[in-house]
């Protein structure tokens, strides 16, 4: 005997089996830093806007220069990561505003992915000044030393 609201049940399952797997391999996406939005950052403009303005616009920024000319950065990132990987980077925004001396909007730059330096770091030890030694070095290589140096070498004063 031969069901069709039993296959109508079994290509429902299979369907909805079929939606799981392929959302299971979906990348996640997450968003850090400060989120632009392009109508408010337009909106800031050199030579009308000041610090006060700028953070009422666009809130207070991501950091602030310590050296040299006085300069807000506000950084947004975005990553993707695929199941079972390492996320990587989708999309990297940094806006730069920079200030005269009295506090005015000098200009507005925007830069990118471009600019991001890649760090490797060198091994997994890092690298000191001084003697390579031993453990062994370490734990007995001050014996026959105490007291030898300027004692004359027998550790008693000198007369």
């Amino acid at each position: 005997m031969h069901l069709p609201g039993r296959q109508l049940i079994v290509r429902i399952a299979g369907a909805g089996l079929a939606a799981l797997t392929l959302a299971g391999c979906a990348s996640i996406q997450n968003s850090r830093g400060y989120l632009i939005d392009e109508v408010l950052v337009a909106s800031v403009q050199p030579g009308l806007d000041n610090r006060e303005s700028v953070q009422g616009t666009l809130g207070r920024p991501t950091m602030q220069s310590q050296f040299g000319d006085p300069v807000w950065y506000y950084i947004s990132s975005r990553t993707e990561q695929a199941p079972f990987t390492r996320p990587r980077i989708a999309g990297h925004t940094v806006l730069a505003i920079r200030y005269d001396e009295r506090g005015n909007v000098l200009s507005v730059e925007r830069s990118g992915v471009e600019r991001v330096v890649r760090l490797n770091p060198d091994g997994r030890e890092t690298p000191t000044l001084g003697r390579n030694r031993t453990l062994l070095q370490d734990l007995f290589g001050n014996i026959g030393q105490v007291g030898a140096a300027g004692m004359g070498g027998s550790g008693a004063p000198p007369r």
